[in-house]
């Protein structure tokens, strides 16, 4: 069998495109033999040009590819153009940007579009109405209770036997309002104490708990705290939450608190008591 042929040594020195190029970046593809420079018109691969600027330009692919070139020259002599200014900043190419940066500057962007769409939107199409669980013909239905001492308007939330959230909507035509002040309207502290009272009944007055309407009465309140006035035009948001039912002596301990836009106006330890327990 014959020997093969040795390659001769210029084919065996012939550098890898990869190696050409640093690792901090991909190598770009090969320009083509017409590339001409912005700093050169006249084009890159010039003999003038490439004796010249060593540093600048290089040799055509041809001659380079058959020649056995060091990689440090090589480096040196490739045609990379310039990089771009813009306002005055340089453009670096993209993964050479940080990533954290540059998800900061599209979440304020996006931030930023929010913003400016509520801001386009109307005042009466940016708040949601409350859900409505409960409406006021279910409620003359649970409690016995009727005008002018009904104070319960809707159920916006519920479960059976353990809470149940409602809320009253304090209007200047309420009848209490005349005389609780004439110069000062504020709706009376009993009265928010009573309307989380039926917030109560709501809760032990169902089928769910063995109640009826005709067994469950107000039988007192402990550590009743009233720590913000309420006034016509506010939305009474009472949460009623049964903490303790004993059904062999018909007593059933209930937790309630009152809200006026998030915050507590009234707050209280409520005992709810069964006529027929």
């Amino acid at each position: 069998r014959l020997p093969k042929p040795k390659r001769s040594g210029a084919s065996k020195a012939k550098p890898k495109p990869s190696s050409l190029f640093p690792s901090s970046f991909p190598s770009p593809p090969p320009l083509p033999l017409d590339f001409k420079h912005p700093a050169h018109p006249s084009g890159p691969y010039s003999p003038s040009h490439t004796q010249s600027a060593p540093r600048t330009h290089a040799a055509p692919m041809e001659t380079a590819a058959a020649v056995s070139v060091p990689r440090s020259a090589c480096r040196a002599a490739l045609p990379f153009p310039a990089p771009l200014k813009l306002q005055g900043r340089v453009a670096l190419p993209r993964r050479a940007l940080p990533g954290a940066p540059r998800q900061r500057l599209v979440a304020r962007c996006a931030a930023a579009d929010d913003s400016a769409a509520a801001a386009e939107l109307p005042i009466e199409k940016r708040f949601a109405a409350f859900p409505t669980v409960m409406d006021i013909n279910q409620i003359r239905e649970i409690l016995p209770h009727r005008f002018p001492f009904l104070l319960v308007d809707r159920v916006i939330e519920y479960k059976a036997g353990e809470y149940a959230v409602a809320i009253k909507n304090v209007t200047i035509n309420d009848n209490f309002f005349p005389g609780h002040f004439p110069e000062r309207p504020i709706m009376p502290g009993v009265l928010m104490v009573e309307a989380m009272a039926q917030v109560g009944g709501i809760v032990m007055l169902q089928p769910e708990v063995g109640g009826s309407q005709d067994n469950f009465f107000f039988a007192g309140v402990d550590k009743v705290r009233f720590r913000k006035p309420v006034i016509a035009g506010d939305t009474l948001v009472m949460r009623m939450t049964l903490t303790k039912y004993q059904k062999k002596f018909g007593l059933a301990k209930m937790e309630g608190k009152a809200y006026v836009g998030g915050d507590v106006v009234c707050e209280g330890e409520f005992l709810l008591i069964s006529a027929t327990g």
